[in-house]
Protein backbone atom coordinates (compact mmCIF):
# COMPACT_ATOMS: atom_id res chain seq x y z
CA UNK A 1 0.00 0.00 0.00
CA UNK A 2 1.63 3.55 -1.39
CA UNK A 3 1.56 6.01 1.63
CA UNK A 4 1.42 9.77 0.40
CA UNK A 5 3.00 12.83 1.70
CA UNK A 6 2.29 16.00 1.16
CA UNK A 7 4.92 18.55 2.56
CA UNK A 8 8.37 18.64 2.96
CA UNK A 9 10.05 16.74 5.59
CA UNK A 10 10.16 20.24 8.00
CA UNK A 11 6.43 19.57 7.95
CA UNK A 12 5.65 16.11 8.14
CA UNK A 13 2.47 15.33 9.52
CA UNK A 14 3.84 11.70 9.46
CA UNK A 15 6.87 11.80 10.66
CA UNK A 16 7.41 7.88 10.27
CA UNK A 17 7.16 8.22 6.79
CA UNK A 18 10.32 9.61 6.81
CA UNK A 19 12.28 7.66 9.62
CA UNK A 20 11.49 4.74 6.91
CA UNK A 21 12.80 6.80 4.09
CA UNK A 22 16.11 7.47 6.24
CA UNK A 23 15.95 3.79 7.12
CA UNK A 24 15.65 2.67 3.77
CA UNK A 25 18.30 5.07 2.42
CA UNK A 26 20.05 3.64 5.33
CA UNK A 27 20.77 -0.11 4.12
CA UNK A 28 22.51 1.35 1.39
CA UNK A 29 22.15 -0.53 -2.36
CA UNK A 30 19.74 2.60 -3.76
CA UNK A 31 19.40 3.12 -7.12
CA UNK A 32 18.06 6.41 -8.15
CA UNK A 33 15.91 7.19 -11.24
CA UNK A 34 15.92 11.02 -11.98
CA UNK A 35 14.16 13.00 -14.12
CA UNK A 36 13.30 17.28 -14.57
CA UNK A 37 12.23 17.77 -11.89
CA UNK A 38 15.41 17.48 -9.90
CA UNK A 39 16.69 20.24 -12.51
CA UNK A 40 14.40 22.65 -12.07
CA UNK A 41 15.68 24.39 -8.89
CA UNK A 42 18.86 25.21 -11.26
CA UNK A 43 16.22 27.27 -13.67
CA UNK A 44 15.85 24.32 -16.36
CA UNK A 45 12.05 23.78 -17.18
CA UNK A 46 10.32 20.77 -17.82
CA UNK A 47 7.59 20.03 -20.22
CA UNK A 48 5.25 18.63 -17.33
CA UNK A 49 3.90 21.07 -14.53
CA UNK A 50 3.10 19.44 -10.86
CA UNK A 51 -0.12 17.99 -12.52
CA UNK A 52 2.00 16.45 -15.24
CA UNK A 53 -0.15 17.87 -17.86
CA UNK A 54 2.28 18.66 -20.99
CA UNK A 55 3.34 22.16 -21.34
CA UNK A 56 2.47 24.08 -24.30
CA UNK A 57 5.42 23.65 -26.11
CA UNK A 58 5.95 19.73 -27.74
CA UNK A 59 9.18 18.42 -28.06
CA UNK A 60 10.85 17.87 -31.38
CA UNK A 61 10.33 14.13 -32.18
CA UNK A 62 12.78 11.72 -34.01
CA UNK A 63 10.70 11.45 -37.15
CA UNK A 64 10.24 14.98 -37.67
CA UNK A 65 14.28 16.20 -37.24
CA UNK A 66 15.65 13.38 -39.38
CA UNK A 67 12.50 13.51 -42.21
CA UNK A 68 12.86 17.76 -42.59
CA UNK A 69 15.56 19.55 -43.20
CA UNK A 70 13.25 22.78 -42.39
CA UNK A 71 12.44 21.17 -38.48
CA UNK A 72 16.24 20.50 -38.51
CA UNK A 73 16.63 24.30 -38.90
CA UNK A 74 14.20 25.42 -36.76
CA UNK A 75 15.86 23.21 -33.75
CA UNK A 76 19.66 24.52 -34.34
CA UNK A 77 18.22 27.50 -34.26
CA UNK A 78 16.36 27.87 -31.60
CA UNK A 79 19.06 25.22 -29.47
CA UNK A 80 21.82 27.51 -30.54
CA UNK A 81 20.48 30.12 -28.44
CA UNK A 82 18.86 27.70 -25.75
CA UNK A 83 21.64 25.75 -25.12
CA UNK A 84 23.11 28.37 -23.50
CA UNK A 85 20.93 28.47 -20.69
CA UNK A 86 21.57 25.11 -19.90
CA UNK A 87 25.16 25.37 -20.39
CA UNK A 88 25.20 28.04 -17.86
CA UNK A 89 23.25 26.32 -15.04
CA UNK A 90 24.65 24.70 -11.74
CA UNK A 91 24.05 22.36 -10.38
CA UNK A 92 21.20 22.55 -7.16
CA UNK A 93 20.85 21.29 -3.52
CA UNK A 94 19.26 18.10 -4.69
CA UNK A 95 21.93 17.54 -7.00
CA UNK A 96 24.54 18.07 -4.19
CA UNK A 97 22.96 15.78 -2.06
CA UNK A 98 22.23 12.95 -4.48
CA UNK A 99 26.23 13.39 -4.97
CA UNK A 100 26.88 13.44 -1.16
CA UNK A 101 24.54 10.14 -0.61
CA UNK A 102 26.81 8.11 -3.65
CA UNK A 103 30.01 9.43 -1.88
CA UNK A 104 29.09 7.67 1.79
CA UNK A 105 28.34 4.26 -0.52
CA UNK A 106 24.64 3.75 0.16
CA UNK A 107 24.08 4.58 -3.84
CA UNK A 108 24.47 1.44 -6.54
CA UNK A 109 23.56 3.51 -9.66
CA UNK A 110 22.14 6.31 -10.93
CA UNK A 111 19.86 6.73 -13.61
CA UNK A 112 19.49 10.19 -14.91
CA UNK A 113 16.65 11.26 -17.62
CA UNK A 114 17.96 14.18 -17.82
CA UNK A 115 20.30 15.50 -20.61
CA UNK A 116 22.19 18.41 -18.97
CA UNK A 117 25.09 16.45 -16.95
CA UNK A 118 24.17 18.73 -13.78
CA UNK A 119 24.69 15.46 -11.92
CA UNK A 120 28.05 15.04 -12.81
CA UNK A 121 28.55 18.30 -12.82
CA UNK A 122 27.79 17.95 -8.59
CA UNK A 123 30.53 15.24 -8.64
CA UNK A 124 29.08 11.96 -9.17
CA UNK A 125 30.39 9.71 -11.26
CA UNK A 126 29.22 6.70 -13.16
CA UNK A 127 25.76 7.82 -13.71
CA UNK A 128 23.94 6.46 -16.52
CA UNK A 129 22.37 9.24 -18.90
CA UNK A 130 19.09 7.26 -20.13
CA UNK A 131 18.43 10.12 -22.89
CA UNK A 132 21.79 11.19 -23.99
CA UNK A 133 23.34 14.25 -22.94
CA UNK A 134 23.02 18.21 -24.64
CA UNK A 135 26.58 17.90 -24.30
CA UNK A 136 27.37 15.94 -27.35
CA UNK A 137 26.89 16.09 -30.89
CA UNK A 138 26.50 13.13 -33.41
CA UNK A 139 26.76 12.65 -37.15
CA UNK A 140 23.74 10.12 -38.06
CA UNK A 141 26.02 9.27 -41.15
CA UNK A 142 29.09 8.28 -40.14
CA UNK A 143 28.31 8.56 -36.11
CA UNK A 144 31.45 10.34 -34.75
CA UNK A 145 30.72 12.42 -31.72
CA UNK A 146 32.09 15.78 -31.22
CA UNK A 147 31.28 17.91 -28.50
CA UNK A 148 28.48 20.72 -28.94
CA UNK A 149 30.86 23.43 -27.99
CA UNK A 150 32.79 22.59 -31.21
CA UNK A 151 29.10 23.01 -32.95
CA UNK A 152 28.46 26.66 -31.07
CA UNK A 153 31.51 27.88 -32.36
CA UNK A 154 31.24 26.42 -35.76
CA UNK A 155 27.26 27.62 -36.00
CA UNK A 156 28.38 30.90 -34.91
CA UNK A 157 31.49 31.42 -37.60
CA UNK A 158 28.47 30.39 -40.25
CA UNK A 159 25.40 33.11 -38.62
CA UNK A 160 27.91 36.20 -38.09
CA UNK A 161 25.50 38.87 -36.92
CA UNK A 162 23.03 36.38 -36.29
CA UNK A 163 21.17 37.29 -33.33
CA UNK A 164 17.39 36.84 -32.18
CA UNK A 165 15.07 38.03 -29.20
CA UNK A 166 14.34 34.70 -26.88
CA UNK A 167 11.27 34.86 -25.82
CA UNK A 168 11.08 31.97 -23.58
CA UNK A 169 12.99 28.67 -22.75
CA UNK A 170 11.60 25.11 -23.17
CA UNK A 171 12.87 22.25 -21.94
CA UNK A 172 16.61 20.63 -23.04
CA UNK A 173 17.71 24.44 -24.73
CA UNK A 174 14.82 25.13 -26.93
CA UNK A 175 14.41 28.49 -27.09
CA UNK A 176 11.24 30.14 -28.56
CA UNK A 177 12.23 32.35 -31.53
CA UNK A 178 10.77 34.25 -34.61
CA UNK A 179 9.72 32.45 -37.13
CA UNK A 180 12.00 35.05 -39.57
CA UNK A 181 14.97 34.32 -37.53
CA UNK A 182 14.89 30.65 -37.98
CA UNK A 183 14.85 30.84 -42.05
CA UNK A 184 17.57 33.23 -41.76
CA UNK A 185 19.91 30.63 -39.78
CA UNK A 186 22.35 28.23 -41.65
CA UNK A 187 22.64 24.78 -40.51
CA UNK A 188 26.29 23.57 -40.91
CA UNK A 189 26.88 19.56 -41.76
CA UNK A 190 28.75 17.40 -40.16
CA UNK A 191 32.56 18.69 -40.83
CA UNK A 192 34.27 14.96 -41.24
CA UNK A 193 31.63 13.95 -44.02
CA UNK A 194 28.93 16.41 -44.57
CA UNK A 195 26.22 14.35 -43.13
CA UNK A 196 23.42 14.91 -40.49
CA UNK A 197 24.47 16.45 -37.22
CA UNK A 198 21.95 15.37 -34.02
CA UNK A 199 22.44 16.13 -30.73
CA UNK A 200 23.56 13.26 -29.10
CA UNK A 201 19.98 12.89 -27.22
CA UNK A 202 16.80 10.71 -27.57
CA UNK A 203 14.58 12.08 -28.83
CA UNK A 204 10.55 11.60 -28.85
CA UNK A 205 10.24 8.54 -30.54
CA UNK A 206 13.22 7.63 -30.53
CA UNK A 207 14.37 4.37 -28.78
CA UNK A 208 17.10 4.05 -26.17
CA UNK A 209 20.06 1.97 -27.33
CA UNK A 210 19.05 -1.74 -25.96
CA UNK A 211 22.50 -1.97 -24.40
CA UNK A 212 21.68 1.26 -21.75
CA UNK A 213 18.28 -0.10 -21.07
CA UNK A 214 19.56 -3.82 -19.84
CA UNK A 215 22.32 -1.82 -18.11
CA UNK A 216 19.10 0.41 -15.73
CA UNK A 217 17.53 -3.20 -15.60
CA UNK A 218 20.47 -4.83 -14.01
CA UNK A 219 20.75 -1.91 -11.82
CA UNK A 220 17.25 -2.21 -10.84
CA UNK A 221 17.04 -5.60 -10.41
CA UNK A 222 19.86 -5.76 -7.67
CA UNK A 223 18.46 -2.49 -5.64
CA UNK A 224 17.40 -2.85 -2.31
CA UNK A 225 15.07 0.42 -3.17
CA UNK A 226 14.45 2.33 -6.40
CA UNK A 227 14.59 6.33 -5.12
CA UNK A 228 12.44 7.93 -8.00
CA UNK A 229 13.40 11.92 -7.98
CA UNK A 230 11.62 14.42 -10.06
CA UNK A 231 10.08 12.21 -12.49
CA UNK A 232 6.32 12.28 -13.49
CA UNK A 233 7.04 9.17 -15.48
CA UNK A 234 4.97 9.79 -17.94
CA UNK A 235 7.93 8.60 -20.30
CA UNK A 236 7.97 4.34 -20.35
CA UNK A 237 11.44 4.94 -20.88
CA UNK A 238 11.85 5.79 -17.37
CA UNK A 239 8.80 4.29 -16.08
CA UNK A 240 9.43 0.54 -16.66
CA UNK A 241 11.93 0.32 -14.48
CA UNK A 242 9.86 1.46 -12.17
CA UNK A 243 7.25 -1.44 -12.90
CA UNK A 244 9.93 -4.15 -12.92
CA UNK A 245 11.04 -2.84 -9.13
CA UNK A 246 7.30 -2.93 -8.46
CA UNK A 247 7.28 -6.46 -9.79
CA UNK A 248 10.29 -8.16 -8.01
CA UNK A 249 8.98 -6.46 -4.85
CA UNK A 250 11.70 -3.73 -4.45
CA UNK A 251 9.96 -0.53 -2.43
CA UNK A 252 9.91 2.14 -4.99
CA UNK A 253 9.91 5.85 -3.31
CA UNK A 254 8.76 8.24 -5.34
CA UNK A 255 9.89 11.99 -4.41
CA UNK A 256 7.97 14.72 -6.85
CA UNK A 257 5.70 17.32 -7.41
CA UNK A 258 2.53 16.43 -7.97
CA UNK A 259 1.06 12.58 -8.91
CA UNK A 260 3.40 10.42 -11.19
CA UNK A 261 2.64 7.18 -13.45
CA UNK A 262 4.24 5.17 -11.08
CA UNK A 263 2.54 5.84 -7.70
CA UNK A 264 0.17 2.73 -7.74
CA UNK A 265 3.85 1.11 -7.92
CA UNK A 266 5.25 2.97 -5.03
CA UNK A 267 5.62 1.97 -1.38
CA UNK A 268 5.91 5.72 -0.43
CA UNK A 269 5.56 8.80 -2.17
CA UNK A 270 6.49 12.73 -1.20
CA UNK A 271 4.66 15.71 -2.62
CA UNK A 272 7.82 17.85 -1.63
CA UNK A 273 10.70 19.98 -3.15
CA UNK A 274 13.94 18.08 -4.02
CA UNK A 275 16.20 20.15 -2.76
CA UNK A 276 15.04 20.43 0.47
CA UNK A 277 13.73 17.53 1.16
CA UNK A 278 17.23 15.51 -0.42
CA UNK A 279 19.15 17.96 2.10
CA UNK A 280 17.24 16.87 4.99
CA UNK A 281 17.44 13.19 4.16
CA UNK A 282 21.56 13.40 4.10
CA UNK A 283 21.58 15.53 7.11
CA UNK A 284 19.11 12.93 8.79
CA UNK A 285 21.46 10.00 7.92
CA UNK A 286 24.42 11.50 10.30
CA UNK A 287 27.33 12.47 9.53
Amino acid sequence: MTRTVDEGPGDLDTPSAFATLTDLVGDGEVVILSGAGLSTESGIPDYRGETGRQRRAEPMTYQTFVGSAAARRRYWARSHLGWRHVARAVPNAGHRAVTELQARGLVAGIITQNVDGLQQAAGAHSVIELHGSLDRVVCLDCGRRTARQVLYRRLNEANPGWSAQVTEINPDGDAVLPDDRIEAFEVVPCADCGGVLKPDVIFFGENVPPARVRQCYALTEDANVLLVLGSSLTVLSGFRFVRRASELDIPVVIINHGVTRGHDHAFLTFDAPLGPTLTTLVRSLGP
